[in-house]
């Protein structure tokens, strides 16, 4: 299933946006859960090499020539993929956030992969992630705002782990946002992790913002953030990135 970037989307005037990559690459897929519900929320495509090769070993190869191309092309690829898995959920998608040069132009690709397959604009979530550092903040508030006019679901990813933190959060307000695993790790026994998680929690409550803790691994982390009114949770606790498939959970085995 490890293609390159679909020739039959490649829109004249795209330039540079489309410049060979060289490699081709692929998608595992985790799924987000949502344990107030017992179901699954989505999933979210992470990037393999065609062998399942690290997501290391593909973000490595992307430089300044090529960003454009390689985000454009994930996008394209992580729906068609989704598509052919029969995804009926939400699936997320990182994005490159200085790869969007104009937001209007750079998403049509987008839009035509998910006329081609059929898959519903209004599941498609769009993550940020907060660790990468963002040259122009308001350029990037913009984008967001266009994405979510256009039906998209917005996501600040690794939050409490990146540079903008709090500034970010002045400037737009997401749909989700995922608490970074970092601070997820041994919650139940950190105290000040507590403190800070659940500032953070009554902070989105007051903004409508709904919250996603990711990277557990554990029970005790899971029953944490149930018990602090988080839904929405992701991590190998609940299923590992499954290569080309879409992992499922057995909410049979919580005493919900």
């Amino acid at each position: 299933m490890a293609t390159q970037f679909p020739e039959s989307l490649i829109k004249p005037g795209c330039g540079y946006c489309f410049v060979p990559l060289g490699f081709e690459f692929t998608f595992a897929f985790q799924p987000i859960v949502d344990m107030q519900a017992c179901e699954i929320f989505g999933y979210e495509a992470l990037v393999r090499g065609p062998q399942a090769e690290s997501a290391y070993s593909i973000l490595s190869r992307i430089n300044d020539e090529n960003r454009y191309a390689f985000d454009q092309a994930c996008r394209v690829k992580a729906i068609h993929l989704a598509s052919e898995l029969g995804l009926d959920k939400v699936l997320s998608i990182n994005f490159l956030p200085n790869a969007v040069y104009e937001p209007a132009h750079c998403i049509r690709s987008t839009l035509a992969a998910a006329r081609e397959t059929g898959f519903p604009i209004e599941k498609l979530m769009f993550e940020i992630t907060e660790s990468e550092f963002v040259y122009d903040r308001a350029h990037l508030t913009n984008i967001f705002k266009h994405y979510e006019k256009q039906g998209f679901i917005t996501a600040l990813d690794d939050f409490g782990a990146g540079h903008a933190g709090l500034n970010m959060l002045a400037s737009f307000i997401p749909k989700i946002l995922k608490i970074d695993m970092e601070l997820v790790r041994d919650i139940d026994t950190d105290s000040v992790k507590q403190i800070i998680v659940e500032g953070l929690i009554g902070m989105c409550a007051k903004l409508g913002i709904t919250v996603l803790a990711e990277g557990i691994e554990t029970e005790a982390e899971m029953l944490y953030f149930r018990q602090q009114g988080v839904k929405l949770m992701q991590g190998y606790y609940f299923a590992k990135p499954g290569f080309e498939c879409l992992p499922g959970y057995d909410f049979s085995v919580q005493s919900i």
